[in-house]
């Protein structure tokens, strides 16, 4: 299934390709997307999307939203900008305990935070709607954006300053009550990987779970420009963090270090159990069945959507630029008039673009002014999953050439039996 929309001529969309990408950019995934017109870099750390990286990003939330809904997770949007004397309540104000936080102040020199997660402020809200054991489970998402002040930000979107995250807090009655719902996110997270195109590449990794837990887990795509090294027992489908990889762990995991392949890897999630961690100290309690007053225990789930972009991009572009899966793509056709000059072909591309578009089909028609060559080029950079390609020889066969950008394949098929077929998808 597409999430795709709407059409758009070339000559119109607010974007332009370039042959070179920006010299101080080092990360594919930025120069493919810059050199594709899909962001533009503010400086370093911080993009902007542009029309055809906001689909993309679009795209992918929509995913994210419709499998966290599916486990019964609602939407909301909490605020940026954090009040420190929460934070300090769970002494995480000191620039030393987190040390990306972007601070800055209101004009009576109050000091205020940019917020980098939102475990604090969710969990604060939740005083004013817990009261019992009945007003328990709740789950809640949202789309927001974070700031964090990275030392290193050389990484693309895949490591920003400023970037879109996908939080999702749970809060529930007891250890096992967690325990279900995170068993019910980490298959959720797994749909994710698998509907954007990267699942059979993804591991759930069990990492350290610091002063929470004894593991906290992510989930690592393997890829040669990842920042982690994870070692992948491929029968069982899991992984270690490197900075877990010790034999009593392996054995509480039922793993052989023997059986372990190494490998470079891009975190693309993470989820944890806190506990009581937070809830204790905010004083986020309600009574249960007995009366007694407890501290609701509490999870967290979280998905870099840049990130996760950015690591499509980087797995599964070429040589001559990105190859979007269909279900994140900006569009799911490219169609490519190849001569711009000849009244004819121009005549034919508009009427198959008018009949595409009447027939909800999501199309970016090439109806610019350009050599054929350049194009074709531009085609393969943008990345979208099928080009359609309208020239002499189509008014002569009565053909449209139909390309996958994935595998290259090259069939031709009558302008009846094309439109059939995206009648049936």
């Amino acid at each position: 299934m597409s999430y795709t929309y709407g059409t758009m001529r070339q000559s119109r969309l607010f974007t332009k390709t370039r042959r070179e990408a920006p010299k101080d950019e080092v990360a594919k995934n930025a120069q493919l997307l810059i050199r594709a017109g899909y962001v533009h870099k503010e400086m370093a750390g911080v993009y902007d999307y542009l029309p055809l990286g906001l689909r993309v990003l679009n795209n992918i939330r929509t995913i994210i939203r419709e499998e966290m809904d599916a486990i019964g997770a609602q939407e909301l949007s909490l605020s940026t900008l954090q009040d420190p004397e929460l934070w300090k309540t769970t002494d995480r104000w000191d620039d030393e305990k987190i040390d990306v936080w972007f601070k800055t102040k209101l004009k009576n020199d109050n000091e205020l935070g940019l917020a980098a997660t939102h475990e604090e402020p969710m969990a604060r809200m939740m005083r004013e709607h817990i009261a019992s054991y009945r007003d328990l489970p709740i789950y809640t998402y949202q789309f927001q954006t974070k700031f964090r002040n990275e030392l290193r930000a050389k990484s693309g979107i895949m490591r920003g300053r400023e970037f879109l995250m996908k939080d999702m807090y749970s809060f529930s009655r007891s250890d096992e009550e967690l325990d279900a719902f995170y068993d019910k996110a980490i298959q959720a997270y797994k749909n994710v990987y698998e509907r954007v195109g990267i699942g059979d590449h993804t591991f759930l990794t069990f990492a350290s779970g610091g002063m929470f837990s004894e593991f906290s887990h992510e989930f690592q795509t393997v890829c040669d420009a990842g920042e982690d090294t994870i070692y992948i027992d491929d029968e069982q489908g899991i992984a270690v963090n490197d900075e877990v990889l010790k034999d009593d762990v392996l054995a509480s995991l039922g793993l052989s270090r023997g059986k372990l392949r190494e490998a470079k890897a891009i975190e693309v999630g993470n989820i944890f159990k806190y506990g009581t961690r937070y809830t204790k100290e905010l004083g986020v309690t309600f009574k249960n069945d007995e009366g007694n007053e407890v501290p609701v225990t509490y999870g967290a789930y979280g998905i870099g959507i840049g990130r996760l972009m950015g690591t499509i991009v980087e797995l599964l572009s070429d040589e001559k630029g990105i190859v979007w899966p269909e279900s994140v793509a900006p569009f799911t056709y490219h169609l490519v008039s190849m001569v711009p000059n000849d009244e004819t072909v121009v005549a034919y591309a508009d009427s198959l673009y008018e009949t595409l578009t009447a027939n909800g089909a999501s199309v970016l028609y090439d109806d610019r002014d350009v050599r054929a060559g350049e194009k074709l080029a531009d085609s393969d950079l943008i990345g979208i999953p099928v080009r359609l390609v309208v020239g002499k020889d189509t008014l002569q066969s009565g053909q449209i050439e139909v390309v996958n950008r994935t595998s290259g394949e090259m069939k031709r098929l009558v302008r009846e039996d094309l439109v059939s077929q995206m009648s049936s998808t």
